[in-house]
């Protein structure tokens, strides 16, 4: 049986940091023709075939994220087609980035003193944030198809073109704080069509009402897992799919299609140690389900790891809850485009009282409670009357 080592090829570089396509060598360590590992795969090979993991693209192999936006949806236009080829590779710059061993020395380097944010002290943005941020602009001038750029680490919305047809809304990099540690990060985005009735106004002002769009008006919605495999999770509005990315192709390919969350999970994911500072609502339903004496007669465990797309991520594939009671999360950046994912999984997202997609926003950087997850788990905690934090003793919003 011959043997193989991994050689590297193909640099491409990411903001100054490399990154590489690994390929098969032959032992002699000399170049063959580059046959990549994901082009020596059998892919007609019927348990891959089979495989509900696996759609075929026509060549043979996964279905690749662009191919699913060019040929696989029929909601997705041309103009949404090509913004969603800039993001992602946005994305995997981003990826990169937070992969790279210089990293550490970027998140120790805090901002000036007069550097503009729209963040709580706590969260403060780090350079890696604003590098993101930066990216992620950058992409969506290149795309052509970007109007307005809402993002969490500026304090007003960016008009980019007046020929741009989409308005995006992202939180460039959710939990940097934790990168240090080598937890999971992400970055979440979503997409709006551009009010064109509101063309005749003042770019900032026009901006602003194009950013404040309720969730219901969505037309994609989005994250990016930055952990152990790099997951982009999309929805178009008729369904929900995640694409990992194949570090030897560079692309995205098609790992879970039409995501169902589970009517019932059986883990809550939220900050345990502020259990004495929620309301009575919230403190029963915790230890209702702990005990196994709610609606669905099985104790619940904890799993949270402080890292909001990671905490949802898991969520939406084995199902519960993943929650932060008080009024910390942003609507427009976070809970407006996690909750229309959940949604079209087939779960909910709520503020405790209301539907998230139903909120009307009145401010870029508004903050609220933010519930999602399974979709009888969401009813029975809605069921009890109180669950949104309201104080917060002894630490900052």
């Amino acid at each position: 049986m011959q043997s193989f080592v991994l050689g590297l090829l193909n640099p491409i570089p990411t903001s100054g940091l490399p990154s590489f396509a690994f390929r098969f060598l032959p032992p002699n360590g000399k170049f063959s023709s580059g046959v990549s590992l994901h082009s020596r795969m059998n892919w007609s090979s019927p348990a891959l075939r089979t495989s509900p993991m696996m759609t075929s693209s026509g060549f043979g192999g996964p279905l690749t994220l662009m191919e699913f936006a060019c040929k696989g949806n029929a909601d997705v236009g041309d103009d949404l087609s090509v913004l969603i080829s800039h993001l992602q590779y946005a994305c995997k710059r981003i990826a990169a980035l937070v992969a790279s061993p210089f990293n550490s020395e970027l998140t120790k380097t805090m901002p000036s003193a007069g550097a503009a944010s729209s963040s709580s002290s706590r969260d403060a943005p780090k350079p890696l944030d604003i590098v993101a941020n930066e990216i992620i602009l950058s992409s969506l001038r290149s795309s052509g198809k970007a109007a307005v750029m809402a993002s969490e680490e500026d304090d007003a919305p960016i008009w980019i073109s007046d020929d741009g047809p989409l308005v995006v809304v992202t939180d460039p990099l959710d939990g940097s704080r934790n990168i240090d540690a080598s937890i999971p990060t992400g970055t979440i985005f979503g997409i709006y069509n551009r009010l064109q009735e509101l063309d005749h106004l003042p770019k900032d002002e026009k901006a602003q009402l194009n950013a404040l769009q309720s969730g219901e008006k969505l037309v994609a919605s989005g994250y990016v897992l930055y952990s152990s495999a790099t997951i982009l999770c999309i929805s178009f509005g008729s369904g929900t799919h995640a694409f990992t990315l194949d570090h030897l192709t560079g692309e995205f390919v098609l790992t879970h299609p039409h995501i169902q969350i589970p009517r019932r999970g059986q883990i809550y994911s939220v900050n345990d140690a502020r259990y004495f500072d929620w309301p009575e609502g919230l403190r029963q339903y915790i230890d209702t389900i702990r005990q196994g004496k709610g609606q669905f007669p099985k104790k619940y465990s904890a799993r949270y790891i402080c890292s909001l797309v990671a905490d949802f991520h898991r969520t939406l594939i084995y199902g519960g809850l993943a929650m932060n009671p008080r009024d910390h999360l942003r609507l427009v950046y976070e809970a407006n485009p996690l909750s229309f994912l959940v949604e079209n999984a087939g779960g909910r997202g709520s503020d405790g009282k209301t539907r998230i997609l139903s909120i009307q926003p009145v401010e870029l950087h508004q903050r609220l409670p933010l519930f999602l997850g399974s979709l009888e788990d969401m009813q029975e905690l809605e069921s009890y009357d109180s669950v949104q934090q309201k104080i917060n003793p002894g630490y900052e919003v």
